[in-house]
């Protein structure tokens, strides 16, 4: 259980650090519920966190009525990590990296705290427990289900941010996938994940 809660508490924080120190400074997104939560933000100036709860409600209630476990599964990193994007956003440091080194940098840093919470089967949630649900549906590799979702997100943002930003966002995914992947590998050099 303290494993666990240690995890929820610094990938929640890499997480949030790596979404306000790196990302929103040059507008770049991320896939997933964090990238449309980053959208919103972007156009509206709402919280990220507040957008990511708020638009995962409809998915929460589908895996309340059909997949409970998952719902489970997923609730307590779902809402830290969430709650921790606007709650540390003032741990920004006073200096702006530039645009390409944030989105190398920012997707690692996203990457890790993903990563670290993987590690003790802890999902963040949103996009990732839809593609769960789907997954286990049809029998499609869950992470070509989140590589689809994550790519469609970030083509999305193209009626949002600029087509630099777009490729900016494109590198961030890549380099948060990279990031989490290297954490979830076991001694055996296979990934380590319940899904």
């Amino acid at each position: 259980m303290l494993k666990s809660l240690t995890a929820i508490l610094i990938g929640s924080l890499l997480i949030s650090y790596g979404i306000n120190q790196f990302f929103i400074p040059h507008h770049i997104l991320d896939g997933g519920m964090i990238g449309v939560g980053l959208i919103i933000h972007y156009v509206w100036e709402l919280d990220v966190g507040f957008s990511i709860i708020l638009l995962s409600i409809p998915i929460y209630i589908l895996a309340w009525i059909y997949y409970r476990a998952f719902f489970f599964y997923s609730i307590p990193g779902f809402i830290i990590s969430s709650l921790f994007i606007d709650w540390f956003s003032f741990l920004v440091l006073p200096y702006q990296v530039d645009p390409l080194l944030s989105a190398i940098l920012g997707g690692l840093i996203l990457g890790a705290g993903v990563g670290i919470m993987f590690r003790e089967d802890i999902s963040t949630g949103g996009f990732d427990l839809l593609a769960q649900m789907i997954a286990e549906k049809t029998k499609v590799n869950i992470g070509i289900m989140i590589f689809i979702i994550d790519f469609l997100v970030v083509i999305g943002g193209i009626f949002v941010i600029t087509p630099t930003e777009v490729l900016l966002s494109v590198i961030a995914v890549t380099a948060t996938g990279f990031s989490t992947m290297l954490l979830t590998l076991d001694t055996h050099g296979t990934i380590h994940t319940s899904f």
